[in-house]
């Protein structure tokens, strides 16, 4: 991997000291708002990309086929270019003149990862609504895609968890899996997957066909990290005294595969298992009743105090998470 260290350091220990310095980064300093008021995020710069493919391709009088192929021709080419940025940059750090460029590296996956951000975002929910429903449902619109304004404060405690598990997935644990398998290509190119099937990967008339191949990419990129994220949640268990590692495996194993997502059940299923939950269930997106299994077969009255039990363990899975992580790369 793309660090330069001196010669006497093995690789894999090198790798492994910019992991570690990367979630440092992001645990401390998350996604800095004075430079990204500043410098476009990268993730915001694959949107751009993504949202004039989207303007140009995107042909609603075309014909179905037509659009699912320039769909996958979208995702290749978003995807293939974002790996080949991630192999650039890495080239550009290791050739750079200086001590210490694997630094170079660390703060450029710490970008990546959105370990501090995604904690705050559900905090900011648990704060909102300890004050009043009103002030939780606002706080809640930032990280969930149904309308909050029919939630009850349980409603809106149980969407605040649901989301933070499936983004500790989606967030945390998938881009560290496959920086530690592929280096930046491979971070960049999952932040390209993961961005592609947020933006089209829907299944509305606009984007049933267009959206297709990065829906299914996104899904087959996600399956190892769902299934991880789970096993963190289970083993974070062990370590906060209100949680039940146990529930958390049997709710795991019993409820994740009836979840409508291949992967979003597994840490949902997961967390309201290690905290006596009961998640997802019906509800309504964009007006539209989702008729959902549920999640854990505990209490559905959720809280405010709820949502910060979640982030305990949330906390205790995400280190787990890194110490794996930077095991695996040392080894």
């Amino acid at each position: 991997m793309l660090i330069s260290f001196p010669a006497e350091y093995p690789l894999a220990l090198a790798f492994a000291y910019t992991l570690s310095a990367a979630f440092l980064l992001d645990v401390l300093f998350g996604d800095p708002k004075w430079i990204y008021d500043r410098v476009p995020h990268p993730v915001v710069l694959i949107g751009r990309i993504i949202e004039r493919l989207d303007q140009s391709l995107n042909d609603p009088a075309a014909g179905e086929l037509t659009r699912k192929n320039f769909g996958l021709l979208t995702v290749i080419m978003v995807v293939s270019g974002c790996a080949f940025l991630g192999w650039l940059i890495g080239w550009v750090i290791r050739e750079l003149p200086v001590v210490g460029n694997w630094i170079i590296e660390a703060v450029v996956v710490s970008s990546l990862l959105a370990f501090r951000d995604l904690y705050n975002y559900v905090l900011r929910v648990a704060v909102g609504l300890e004050e009043s429903l009103e002030s939780g449902r606002t706080a809640v619109k930032h990280i969930v895609g149904r309308d909050p304004d029919g939630l009850n404060e349980a409603g809106v405690a149980r969407a605040t968890i649901e989301s933070a598990a499936e983004n500790f997935s989606d967030g945390v644990v998938a881009p560290v899996f496959f920086y530690v398998l592929f280096g930046l290509p491979g971070i960049f190119a999952y932040k390209a997957i993961n961005t592609l099937d947020s933006m089209i990967g829907y299944k509305s008339d606009k984007y049933r066909a267009f959206g297709w191949a990065a829906a299914r990419l996104d899904d087959v990129a996600n399956w190892p990290a769902a299934r991880l994220s789970g096993l963190a949640f289970i083993a974070a268990s062990f370590f906060i005294h209100d949680a039940c590692a146990g529930k958390a495996f049997q709710a795991m194993m019993r409820d994740a595969c009836n979840h409508r997502s291949p992967n979003a059940g597994w840490p949902e299923a997961a967390l309201a298992g290690a905290l006596g939950l009961a998640l997802a269930g019906p509800r309504v997106y964009g007006g539209h009743h989702v008729d959902d299994a549920w999640m854990g077969n505990g209490r559905k009255d959720a809280s405010a105090a709820d949502i910060r039990r979640a982030l305990r363990l949330y906390l205790s899975a995400g280190g787990i998470v890194a110490a794996i992580g930077i095991a695996v790369i040392a080894i």
